[in-house]
């Protein structure tokens, strides 16, 4: 078990009345220990900034529906308030379901010719957003989970599930009613586990963990994609 950490300062006294006095007007350092234990904070933000974007596969065994839809990244910073390191991610922000195959109208629909027709795959998006606020903030500390590989935090904001999510993303299967952040980076979430846990040992006593999401300006309301998961058209609220 970690050895907690006591807030300590120094001080200078010129007190004669004071055991500490070394006399001649000298103050003699002196440490003083303060009985409360520090407890530091990680916080994780997710910005409404845009920064690329990320293939998920969907899982449906259905030959017609896309393997993997492309989704876009925003990004995500981690930092701490006893090392102010400040490490960037990817992660999404949005999450979609596949609701239904439509036709994309032309010659051949018009023509009554709709088996020849482009087929198009209309997915519903389920994300969560502050509904009031610019930023909304969670205490997430006790959600964590940790799981070979896995890392996430899972919790309820009135009757929304959300999860955040960092692994190998070709793993991860989405559940109807969660709202996911799902964490991107170059080592499939490892880079972003091991940041997490190198601060949980550093700040020693188990730290607070503050999520901050930042409302974006748009959010969709569903996506039209093509037969290769590649947007067509986005449906906005």
């Amino acid at each position: 078990m970690p050895i907690p950490e006591l807030n300590l300062s120094l001080g200078l006294t010129d007190n004669d009345g004071s055991v500490f006095y070394a006399g001649s007007g000298e103050g003699k350092v002196i440490v003083r220990t303060d009985s409360a234990l520090k407890q530091h904070t990680i916080s994780i933000t997710i910005s409404e900034q845009q920064v690329g974007s990320v293939n998920l596969k969907t899982h449906f065994k259905g030959a017609e529906i896309p393997a993997e839809i492309e989704i876009p990244t925003y990004q995500m910073i981690v930092t701490d308030d006893k090392t102010n390191e400040r490490e960037i991610y990817k992660v999404t922000r949005d999450t979609y379901f596949f609701k239904e195959q439509t036709t994309k109208k032309g010659l051949w629909s018009f023509l009554g010719l709709k088996f020849l027709a482009t087929k198009n795959f209309l997915f519903e998006n389920i994300p969560f957003e502050p509904l009031k606020e610019e930023i909304e903030t969670f205490d997430i500390s006790r959600y964590r989970k940790l799981n070979h590989d896995v890392l996430t935090y899972t919790f309820q904001n009135s009757a929304q599930n959300i999860q955040i999510f960092a692994g190998d993303i070709n793993t991860l299967k989405v559940e109807k009613g969660t709202s996911y952040f799902v964490i991107v980076d170059e080592k499939n979430g490892q880079r972003f586990i091991g940041d997490i846990l190198y601060r949980e040992k550093f700040l020693k006593l188990t730290p607070k963990v503050k999520l901050h999401v930042i409302k974006r300006k748009q959010v969709s309301k569903a996506m039209e994609t093509n037969k290769q998961g590649q947007a067509d058209k986005l449906i906005y609220i």
